[in-house]
């Protein structure tokens, strides 16, 4: 249980995540930001984190809560795996350095919050597309885009298990 008390201390609430941004910025870190779903974790996702955080030193992981999910064009089935459980799952990764869960359809405000030296997203967007650009951009910041991992994707996982390929 003691490997499974440091993985949960990873998992921040808001308030925590304040403090430790303090602590982060004194020491003189950069602080990457990127966030999704990560619903059935794949090697996409690993490949897509490790990346992420090779962009800094710190790499924290801002992930849609359940109902957050819903309020995205994902299905009426998902997130398959719960907030509680993909938090967990991301904050098990030792290149991930805290994870915080967020309830809004974008991160927008906990990004306007946390005020990240680098965002990171997939290069499914646009850097000026991203929510948070204009944030991370007015203090001088990065915006970086990562291409995904080809042939990995959780609506693909979904697709062949439903189809029974």
């Amino acid at each position: 249980m003691k490997n499974y008390n440091i993985i949960e201390k990873k998992i921040l609430e808001k308030e925590k995540l304040s403090k430790m941004l303090l602590l982060w910025r004194f020491q003189q870190k950069k602080i990457v930001f990127t966030n999704g779903c990560f619903d059935l974790l794949h090697l996409g996702h690993i490949d897509y984190l490790s990346k992420a955080k090779d962009e800094g030193d710190i790499l924290i992981v801002g992930i849609n809560t359940d109902r957050s999910v819903k309020m995205l064009d994902k299905g009426t089935n998902r997130p398959i795996t719960g907030e509680i459980s993909r938090a967990t799952i991301i904050a098990a990764l030792h290149f991930v350095d805290a994870v915080v869960l967020f309830d809004e359809e974008t991160p927008y405000k906990l990004i306007k919050t946390m005020q990240p030296d680098v965002l990171v997203k997939g290069s499914d967007y646009r850097p000026e597309d991203i929510v948070g650009y204009d944030v991370v951009k007015e203090k001088g910041g990065e915006v970086i885009t990562i291409d995904f991992l080809k042939g990995y994707s959780t609506t693909g996982i979904i697709e062949r298990i439903t189809s029974g390929k």
